[in-house]
C-alpha cells in the first residue's frame, strides 16, 4: 500500500521559515513527478511546487516563486523550504504524487497518490 506522509508543519511569524517533508513509502518514485499542493480555507486546492523524477527541473505558482524551494534527496524523500512566509500562506500542505513515470508538468487531477496534509500557519 502506498502511503505518503508530510511532516514539518506548525505556527510560525510571517517573515519566517518552515521546512515541510514527504516520505513515500510502499513503491518507489524514481521515474516520478512529485509535487506539493495547498488548501487555504473556503479554497480550492491549488498548486504549489512540482519537481521531476531526477530533481534538475522544477516549477512553481507565481505566488511562491523566489520564496519556497522544491528538492528531493531521493527517489521517495521530498522537501519544500517556505521562506518569507506570509499570512496568506497559510493553509494545509499536500505532497502527492504521479503514478505514472517520465511524466512532468501535469495538472493537479492527474497525481494519483496524496498525503494526508500538514497544517502550516503564518500569523502576523
Amino acid at each position: 500500500q502506498v502511503q505518503l506522509v508530510e511532516s514539518g508543519g506548525g505556527l510560525v511569524q510571517a517573515g519566517g521559515s518552515l521546512r515541510l517533508s514527504c516520505a513515500a513509502s510502499g513503491r518507489t518514485f524514481n521515474r516520478n513527478t512529485m509535487g506539493w499542493f495547498r488548501q487555504a480555507p473556503g479554497k480550492e486546492r491549488e498548486f504549489v511546487a512540482a519537481i521531476k523524477w531526477s530533481g534538475d527541473s522544477t516549477y512553481y505558482a507565481d505566488s511562491v516563486k523566489g520564496r519556497f524551494t522544491i528538492s528531493r534527496d531521493n527517489a521517495n524523500t521530498m522537501y519544500l523550504q517556505m521562506n518569507s512566509l506570509k499570512p496568506e500562506d497559510t493553509a494545509v500542505y499536500y505532497c502527492a504524487a504521479d503514478a505514472r513515470a517520465w511524466r512532468f508538468g501535469v495538472p493537479q487531477f492527474m497525481y494519483d497518490y496524496w498525503g494526508q496534509g500538514t497544517q502550516v500557519t503564518v500569523s502576523s
